[in-house]
């Protein structure tokens, strides 16, 4: 697949700053694979299309607050620091941003522009620009105090309540960014589809660098994937498996629950040359992925889709034509375009079914 064909043209004006209140008012674009048919609705309506017996799954991972400031020792040049996650105890994997920072740069991290006691050493540079950085002291006993929410860099406008770029539902803490189509649900809403017979169930994917980096390759499939912590647990393995006999569907909450999801498909304990064998169950998975979804993909485990508009040449874009196809993702985003649906992070949702 050529990189243009993830290219569209989105007016500015339609890249959503704020989220909408309630986070079930948002609009929903449902997009039917089977004959093609798009249709216009509100989130909080997705229960019409949910059948009892379905199964909700979503991805239960908490933002941290990844974003923090720091100067150099001793030239004072002003640094930016993303962190991505935890590598092992005093450890962290990081993007940095500002002053140049080679190996042996000594970081006093910052509150509200003040030092604090908080330092961190770059003791690695890795091939695509990733620092690991040695920590003085626990940084999750300093997060709270020092770091910032890690918003897109496409908002421009501030958070007035950091909760809202988290799910209701969110639990584990360890994302630089948000599942974003989660955002859409309320506890309202989770209760409503439960008394309609829809299950939920979760799973943990850590949201890290490649939300942040745009496809760059001319060929699409030539991109390398950033790694991201997966956890498919027994239990809900078992859910899922027994949804599956009984003729319910999968339906995922967000890209990154489609990966948990596929990856344990393919890596789980049931496993061939091929993958996992499609007439054994799911089977739990934990670890680290790198699965690339790409058109021409074949899902073992997703029946059904809620996710956000994403970005052109994004990889988030790559899944979600590979999941409804090309041509039908580009008749949507052309639709949502003309009806002014908002796009991105604290855009509006689809439901590909």
């Amino acid at each position: 697949m050529k990189i243009e064909e993830l290219d569209y043209e989105l007016p500015p004006a339609l890249i959503a700053q704020k989220p909408v209140e309630p986070r079930d008012s948002a609009r929903l674009l449902v997009i039917h694979r089977e004959d093609g048919r798009l249709e216009h609705r509100i989130f909080r309506e997705i229960g019409d299309y949910l059948r009892p017996g379905d199964l909700l799954v979503a991805n239960e991972s908490r933002v941290i607050p990844a974003r923090l400031f720091a100067r150099k020792e001793p030239t004072g040049g002003k640094v930016e620091i993303l962190l991505l996650r935890p590598v092992e105890e005093g450890l962290w994997l990081a993007l940095t941003g500002g002053a140049r920072t080679r190996v042996g740069t000594r970081l006093r991290i910052e509150r509200a522009g003040e030092p604090t006691a908080l330092t961190a050493e770059v003791v690695e540079r890795r091939e695509r620009g990733e620092r690991l950085l040695r920590f003085s002291d626990d940084l999750w006993h300093w997060l709270d105090e020092v770091g910032v929410m890690p918003l897109p860099p496409y908002i421009h406008s501030s958070l007035d309540d950091p909760e809202r770029y988290q799910t209701v539902y969110s639990r584990t803490p360890g994302s630089a960014a948000a599942p974003t189509a989660g955002l859409h649900f309320t506890p309202d809403l989770l209760i409503a589809l439960r008394r309609r017979g829809v299950e939920l169930a979760f799973v943990t994917l850590h949201v890290g660098l490649d939300t942040f980096r745009p496809i760059e390759e001319a060929e699409v499939e030539a991109h390398r994937i950033h790694s991201e912590w997966v956890r498919l647990s027994p239990e809900v393995a078992e859910q899922i498996n027994r949804t599956k006999v009984m003729g319910g569907r999968i339906v995922a909450v967000g890209t990154t629950t489609v990966r948990v999801l596929e990856t344990a498909a393919r890596y789980g304990l049931f496993q061939t040359e091929e993958g996992t064998c499609p007439w054994r169950p799911l089977s739990p998975y934990e670890g680290f992925t790198e699965l690339y979804i790409t058109p021409g993909f074949r899902f073992r485990v997703v029946d059904a889709l809620i996710t956000n508009f994403h970005l052109p040449r994004s990889t988030l874009l790559a899944l979600v034509m590979a999941f409804a196809g090309p041509e039908l993702i580009r008749r949507a985003y052309a639709e949502a375009i003309r009806e002014r649906y908002r796009f991105f992070s604290f855009g509006d949702a689809c439901l590909i079914l």
